[in-house]
């Protein structure tokens, strides 16, 4: 595999704010993933982009559960062929859905997946924002309100496609490879702790 363009910093250079984060990041995961380093060589940008990535992901309001938001990422991500994303995302999709297989299902061909008739929905509207934003009609926000979506949740649903399509194109140009430990996470179960 080729080398990422641009190294990571070294982690002692950091601003005190991102060490700690990382830390804390590393002593639950047991590694850091490689988005967190890679950015941090710009740290006024790192917290920037973070900052909204939390906003998208840890919300506590609206519908969507973090297994669906994982889901979107997912999706969008294989549409825009963004190799960190799809597996670092779809690791935690497994974990999140409880389920293997789901992952693989959406990255290749959400529209086989084993997903229910929401999460369908939701995915088509998805998809049309990642590739065809400028097509969205009323239509598209009619097909989602029978499914127990807002219009909140709508703009979730954009927002974290539109925040993870920058994301990708981030990681694309950057070549930012998956921490191979994303690999297996949520394939498996995990060993319980005696």
């Amino acid at each position: 595999m080729s080398q990422q363009r641009y190294p990571s910093p070294d982690l002692n250079s950091l601003p005190q704010d991102i060490q700690d984060r990382l830390m804390k990041l590393q002593e639950k995961s047991g590694f850091v993933p490689n988005v967190f380093l890679t950015l941090a060589r710009r740290p006024a940008e790192w917290r920037a982009f973070f900052d909204l990535h939390d906003a998208l992901m840890t919300k506590e309001d609206g519908s969507l559960t973090k297994g669906e938001r994982e889901m979107i990422i997912t999706a969008t991500s294989a549409a825009n062929q963004c190799l960190y994303c799809v597996v670092a995302h779809g690791a935690i999709l497994r974990i999140h859905q409880k389920k293997p297989l789901i992952a693989d299902q959406v990255a290749v061909n959400y529209l086989k997946a084993e997903i229910t008739p929401r999460e369908r929905a939701m995915l088509d509207f998805a998809m049309k924002v990642c590739q065809n934003s400028h097509a969205i009609n009323d239509a598209d926000f009619e097909a989602l309100y029978p499914h127990g979506f807002d219009d909140e949740d709508i703009w979730d649903i954009a927002s974290i496609t539109g925040f993870f399509g920058m994301s990708n194109r981030i990681a694309s140009f950057t070549n930012m490879l998956p921490n191979p430990e994303f690999y297996m996470m949520g394939r498996v179960p995990r060993e319980k702790k005696a």
